[in-house]
């Protein structure tokens, strides 16, 4: 069975997490991802070894599977040029440098659409390809800071600020620019046109924050800190300590509160007019409002601590109220491999002699062929290959890593040798 991009060719200039983790959707989806990057050490994210002897570490290889590597020095006359000549031949062009920075070694939009006029070319920044912060430098937990989400994680008006615990942002601009280019090369293949893609991480923090971001612009509605608390301000979706451990519950319509009270005994809130609006309770629809909020997540409190999280979680979902005791990421992936309590993609990459694992792209298709066990390439391991099928002679390629412009693998693999 065939992938849904195969027959897609990516130059992908792009480093970290964003870029290349929008080029690795791409590249388990079939598309043909070379990675380019500078020939002396690779992209940044190849450093993060923790010690191991290779420059495919965990956290590279997991982004970076399936792709070629073609290490290039894009700063010379004679790289740049020979990208420009390799851009001919693809299909999508994507970067994640400082606006500007591309342009000067004539790797932007327009010098390559001048080789390629249907190119796809998407421009991952921080802050966007114009406006007065373009230039600024942008880490996710800057942008965190500065689109207010820090703000609205914790709890009470005078806690200090707290980031989300792993660089969502990253995450969530590198989805978006594949989403985006998946978009735009349908398009093309509808009308012949090419597209010019500018993806920032403030863009993707605000779309992380759509609906608080439309609320406020829409009808001036401030943020508010909510803490463990849901969405819907029901004081039965929240986070609740138990006897031995905590408990997020999600009873957020009457039905599911009735439910919630059964299991803990406490029943009367249903009819207690201090606790609830019992007008709204007993509508036909809508969710739970408090009249006293701290009366009724106190009586809560004292329930839910008298109770297991663990058998709560059992308890509830049973009855249909959605609850789930508080894991460590170990621990949930621990209990999907020995229980088989959600049924997840088992996605294996082969790297060196062993294997890089993972729980899957975030959905699967039926028909696309199973995951690629490609692994993550070496530095300069794909740079021969690609350079020959350019049409370049073994003297030529020989030339250019003399002279420092690219890096072959067997080049990049020696000092490991020794």
């Amino acid at each position: 069975m065939s992938k849904p991009l195969e027959g897609v060719r990516v130059l992908d200039l792009s480093h970290v997490i964003a870029g290349p983790l929008a080029s690795f959707y791409l590249a388990q989806l079939g598309a043909e991802v070379i990675k380019v990057e500078p020939p002396l050490a690779g992209e940044v994210l190849r450093s993060m070894k923790e010690g191991a002897d290779t420059d495919t570490p965990t956290g590279f290889a997991a982004l970076n599977a399936g792709k070629q590597s073609l290490a290039l020095d894009i700063r010379s006359a004679q790289g740049a040029e020979l990208l420009r000549t390799l851009a001919a031949s693809a299909d999508v062009f994507i970067e994640n440098f400082r606006p500007g920075v591309v342009a000067r070694h004539g790797l932007d939009y327009a010098s390559i659409q001048a080789v390629k006029p249907d190119i796809v070319y998407c421009s991952i920044s921080g802050f966007g390809q114009q406006g007065d912060w373009s230039q600024r430098g942008a880490y996710d937990h800057v942008v965190q800071a500065l689109t207010g989400m820090m703000m609205m994680s914790g709890e009470g008006h005078d806690a200090p600020p707290l980031k989300v615990g792993f660089p969502v942002i990253d995450v969530a601009v590198g989805m978006l620019g594949a989403l985006s280019i998946v978009s735009a090369l349908h398009r093309r293949s509808r009308d012949g046109n090419g597209q010019y893609i500018d993806a920032s991480m403030v863009q993707a923090s605000l779309m992380l924050m759509y609906t608080n971001t439309c609320a406020y612009l829409t009808d001036g509605t401030p943020t508010r800190r909510v803490g463990n608390r849901g969405y819907t301000g029901s004081p039965a979706a929240d986070t609740y300590p138990c006897a031995d451990g905590w408990l997020a519950v999600a009873a957020n319509t009457p039905a599911q509160f009735r439910k919630l009270a059964a299991v803990l005994g406490v029943e009367e809130l249903c009819g207690d007019a201090r606790a609830l609006d019992l007008a709204a309770f007993n509508a036909p629809n809508g969710f739970v409002v408090p009249n006293d909020r701290e009366y009724v997540a106190q009586r809560l409190r004292q329930a839910f601590a008298a109770h297991s999280a663990a058998r709560l979680e059992e308890r509830l979902s049973q009855v249909g109220v959605p609850a789930a005791r508080v894991r460590k990421l170990e621990e949930f992936l621990d209990e999907a491999d020995a229980t088989g309590c959600v049924n997840l993609p088992d996605y294996r990459f082969h790297q060196g002699g062993g294997e890089v694992r993972t729980r899957g792209i975030g959905f699967h298709f039926d028909q696309d062929g199973g995951p690629s066990p490609d692994g993550a390439p070496a530095l300069g391991e794909g740079t021969h290959a690609v350079l020959a099928e350019a049409g370049l002679d073994e003297a030529s390629i020989a030339e250019l890593e003399r002279a420092g412009i690219i890096r072959t693998h067997a080049k990049a693999a020696a000092p490991q040798a020794s």
